[in-house]
């Protein structure tokens, strides 16, 4: 008789792209944990709430859910995390006989590769392009081990984010400020630049992201540091304009390995073997660019 396996997965909707499965997969064959990571594509918002209540009826051990999400199944939850209240997104969800509860790793995750440059951040003005769940947890994540002097949130919709942010009790004039995405300039003066919109991802390249983010080398110089949150591609195009300028590049797949360990170790209760599960990435990143 071999133990019953406990599934886990990614709620998002067309996110067959994402290296979530390989990352907690690797992590599980490793330990010898009786867990398997899949994918659920849900296209439709209207469906969260069935898809909630059939995890706690089959008995579903955990979630990570990304775009769109991540403020959806909110309301459909048991209980939030601190963390997770204070930004009312939520990336992890764990099954605890049928109660669910929502945390938000991206806050922790998305600080991780930053915390060597607290010096260079600190005091200083930084940037966000993005309205959504993400952006939450970065401008978070600035305010809880960073402290900058302003937040800088460059948006399309200046309505829908101050909507957003009042939602979330934020002040949006201390420390962010709402920028329209047109006002690319103000960018110059900023110690990090962060793309917190899937903009750039593989297979969504046709929706105009010189629109969105900065990629204009001369906006962008080498005292600067640019944080892409998209992972897939490794190099995205707002980071292949970063290295031209000389900044400091961050890709997503740091934030990907800093929020995917704590939400394993909240699924499972140990830790994951990080630089095992760093290599196997990796390799896979170079198998895929080599198609």
């Amino acid at each position: 008789m071999t133990k019953a396996i406990k599934i886990l997965g990614l709620i998002g909707r067309a996110v067959d792209y994402s290296y979530s499965p390989l990352i907690h997969n690797t992590a599980c064959e490793m330990l010898g944990m009786p867990y398997y990571y899949t994918v659920f594509n849900i296209a439709d918002p209207d469906l969260i709430p069935d898809a909630l209540r059939g995890a706690r009826a089959l008995g579903i051990a955990g979630f990570n859910v990304t775009i769109p999400y991540k403020k959806i199944v909110v309301p459909f939850l048991d209980e939030l995390s601190e963390e997770a209240s204070s930004i009312q997104a939520v990336n992890t969800i764990v099954n605890q006989n049928g109660r669910l509860t929502g945390y938000n790793t991206d806050i922790s995750g998305f600080a991780s590769p930053l915390l060597g440059y607290k010096e260079r951040i600190t005091g200083t003005t930084v940037c966000i392009f993005g309205g959504g769940g993400a952006a939450l947890a970065a401008i978070e994540a600035f305010k809880q081990f960073f402290s900058p002097k302003e937040i800088l949130l460059f948006v399309r919709d200046p309505k829908k984010a101050r909507h957003l942010l009042n939602e979330t009790g934020y002040e949006t004039a201390s420390p962010v400020t709402i920028v329209r995405s047109d006002e690319l300039k103000k960018i110059r003066e900023c110690s990090v630049i962060v793309n917190a919109t899937p903009i750039g991802t593989r297979g969504r390249d046709k929706e105009g992201i010189t629109s969105i983010i900065p990629l204009d080398s001369e906006l962008i110089n080498e005292t600067q540091i640019v944080y892409d949150m998209v992972y897939n591609p490794l190099d995205t195009p707002l980071l292949h304009a970063a290295q031209r300028a000389g900044a400091t590049t961050i890709s997503g797949i740091e934030m990907l390995i800093g929020q995917a360990e704590r939400s394993f170790t909240l699924w499972t209760g140990m830790q994951m073997p990080v630089s095992a599960v760093r290599k196997a990435l990796l390799h896979e990143i170079q198998q895929n660019t080599a198609k």
